[in-house]
């Protein structure tokens, strides 16, 4: 049987959401993914072939560690998501663990995620779905903010946020509610990005095979 994809996986989420009686809370949510999927990709994302800063991060654990140390200064795929809370960025990070860990290991590629969260938070998505790859925390969003793909909750959905008793403000290490939209970054082992994928509406993520394929182009 194949495994199925993130795509068909959102889409049993959202039936399932779908045929729930109407609320205001899951409203906010999808009028935030439908305007965020209407303004699409930033301009100023970028660009293929300018290299990532070896920026100072966190392990799921808290100590310091870089980009370059968390990678082990080969190619790699950089997995951008949101936070532990998100439903979405689990399903996500649980797919890539099962789908895409084992040809990565094949091709000498590493796998990190990174997301603006306290550690702890970053520890907690690493023990739900027994990750065997680096679940990292950059406290600044100073990666995010290089590849220009940082957002923040819509007035109605941070309100929706915290009516479900979510603050990103203590979730987040800078105190801030400030993430970055869902993105994929194959890099060398010089940092440089080889390819980038952004994912406006946060239910939708870059596939798998589409980051094999993206690999196999970039012949890393």
């Amino acid at each position: 049987m194949t495994a199925a994809t993130i795509a068909e996986q959102v889409s049993a989420i959202d039936a399932d959401m779908a045929a729930q009686p109407p609320n205001q809370v899951m409203g906010a949510f999808a009028r935030e993914r439908a305007e965020l999927a209407a303004q699409g990709i930033p301009h100023r994302v970028a660009a293929v072939g300018s290299a990532l800063p070896d920026a100072d991060l966190l392990d799921a654990h808290g100590a310091a560690t870089t980009l370059r140390r968390a990678t082990g200064g080969r190619a790699a795929v950089v997995v951008f998501y949101r936070g532990e809370w998100c439903p979405y960025c689990n399903l996500a990070l649980s797919t890539y663990q099962t789908q895409l860990l084992p040809p990565l290991v094949e091709r000498g590629v590493t796998l990190v995620a990174v997301s603006p969260q306290v550690a702890d938070e970053a520890l907690s998505i690493q023990q739900k779905h027994d990750l065997a790859f680096p679940v990292l925390s950059d406290p600044g969003n100073t990666l995010a903010r290089y590849l220009g793909i940082l957002t923040a909750p819509s007035s109605e959905a941070r309100a929706a946020q915290l009516h479900l008793g979510l603050d990103l403000t203590t979730v987040n290490a800078d105190g801030t509610t400030t993430i970055p939209m869902p993105a994929t970054v194959v890099i060398d082992a010089d940092r440089v990005i080889r390819w980038l994928d952004v994912h406006p509406d946060y239910s939708t993520r870059s596939e798998p095979a589409d980051i094999l394929g993206a690999l196999d182009a970039a012949r890393l």
